[in-house]
């Protein structure tokens, strides 16, 4: 029973909802281990380092999501074309498909280094960050950036490996990288006293242990794919597809990452207290929303699976259980959130104030997350099927064109001589409302089914 945990799963047969649960559960428990990291991170730093560390590793978060987005983009890409491989039976296919994503992502990886790293300080200038945190805020990014190798794998082979339906081994393996980064994080800090330097390179080598587990897992699957060298080879035809498939996926990664710095710009404004109560509501927010992207994963392999059999009837029962699944997950965490929001914000810091404008700020987003469930449920639906590019227009129009207006309009409308910035809910108001429309129109390119037509062919 325990090794057929670690045994791609073929989810073109049986209960839609059962194959579902038991492709998520893993997941769920993967992602919110890895939101351990961060929300680790923040802990040690609130606790140890002080509120003016923890604003600063929350300035760097934007940042450093947008140096991944290349990464999410070749392993949404990855994951597509191996849930549809590996449904179609396609094995010369799924051979290429992986060696090819290996090679990208080395290539990402150099490239990705040498440009960003010397302009890492001209942007955290650019974007107001404080001097009283810019010098940390820069160390963080440094030393993410050197070790963004790890990190990038780790998103690629996870993904292929979840794309087979393997759930359960990705999940070990982060649990494995947990477990290190936690341990580092306390030493490097209390111990060594490296400050927030001490946190990111836990974090790094962390996420290389975690990537190396899942190569040697993937050499040990040679009973569905090849893993040759003649493989890695870059193919056009593979690096085509995996590029079409995934820029979609990294251009909606960029534009929240691009939208998030714009906004950070507009946090900043409002000084320490507010910066260091948004991280706050950021490790929260990342275990509420922990469901919705878990579901969203586990659909988009499931459409892919079935839609590479041709079982688009299934495909379509399959969202529905999925969808009401989420939702009612996300309903239950929203009333928790709401019930014991305060002692979990009172974790990561003992000032009082700081605990009551996080609790506030919360309350403001909480139920957006049923709204969210229905939108990442739905949209790995359509990016299963092949479709990545209307989940890209939606997360284009909800991101830039509704919150960045919303948020600077209520900021600029609300401003007083005591509030020379105008009120701060402008950063949650703008974010919850984004949400909803979000889930309408996500619910609405659903229901008018062009994406039945983007299979890989």
């Amino acid at each position: 029973m325990l090794k057929s945990l670690y045994r791609p799963t073929d989810m073109t047969v049986g209960s839609p909802w059962k194959s579902i649960v038991v492709f998520t559960l893993p997941m769920l428990i993967g992602n919110i281990a890895q939101q351990l990291y961060s929300t680790v991170d923040s802990v040690v730093v609130g606790r140890y380092i002080g509120d003016n560390a923890l604003a600063a590793v929350g300035s760097a978060v934007p940042l450093l999501n947008m140096l991944l987005v290349l990464f999410i983009g070749i392993s949404a890409g990855a994951n597509i074309m191996v849930s549809q491989y590996f449904g179609a039976k396609n094995r010369e296919s799924l051979s290429y498909t992986i060696g090819n994503c290996i090679t990208v992502t080395a290539i990402a990886c150099v490239l990705l280094i040498a440009v960003a790293t010397p302009l890492i300080r001209p942007v955290l200038s650019m974007l107001n960050t404080p001097e009283s945190i810019i010098d940390d805020c820069a160390d963080y990014l440094i030393i993410s950036l050197v070790g963004i190798a790890g990190m990038g794998y780790y998103n690629i082979l996870s993904g292929i490996i979840r794309g087979m339906g393997d759930s359960f081994s990705a999940l070990l393996y982060l649990l494995v990288a947990t477990v290190i980064n936690i341990v580092l994080d306390i030493y490097f800090v209390a111990v060594v006293n490296m400050g927030v330097a001490g946190v990111a390179l836990a974090t790094v080598i962390a996420q290389i242990v975690s990537s190396i587990l899942c190569l040697i897992k993937l050499s040990k699957m040679r009973e569905f794919f090849d893993f040759k060298l003649k493989y890695l080879k870059p193919v056009g035809s593979y690096v085509k597809t995996i590029v079409r498939l995934g820029l979609p996926s990294g251009l909606t990664q960029a534009i929240f990452s691009s939208a998030m710095i714009i906004m950070q710009s507009l946090t900043n404004q409002f000084g320490e207290q507010f910066i260091a109560a948004n991280v706050v509501i950021m490790r929260v927010d990342g275990f509420a929303m922990m469901p919705n992207f878990s579901f969203g994963m586990a659909l988009t392999t499931y459409a892919g699976q079935n839609v590479g059999a041709g079982l688009y009837d299934r495909v379509t029962k399959g969202a529905r259980q999925g969808t009401w699944l989420a939702v009612g997950c996300s309903t239950v965490i929203t009333c928790l959130i709401l019930i014991v929001g305060k002692p979990l914000m009172s974790i990561f810091t003992e000032t009082k104030d700081l605990v009551e404008l996080s609790y506030y700020l919360m309350k403001i987003l909480a139920v957006g997350y049923i709204a969210m469930a229905v939108t990442q449920s739905l949209s790995g639906i359509m990016r299963g099927a092949g479709d990545t590019v209307t989940p890209m227009w939606i997360s284009l129009i909800t991101t830039v064109a509704i919150r960045v207006p919303i948020a600077y309009g209520i900021s600029y409308l609300t401003r007083t001589t005591e509030l020379p910035f105008g009120r701060c809910e402008c950063i949650q108001i703008s974010l919850v409302t984004s949400w909803v429309i979000g889930a309408v129109l996500t619910a609405l390119f659903y229901r008018l089914g062009k994406w039945k037509n983007k299979a890989i062919h």
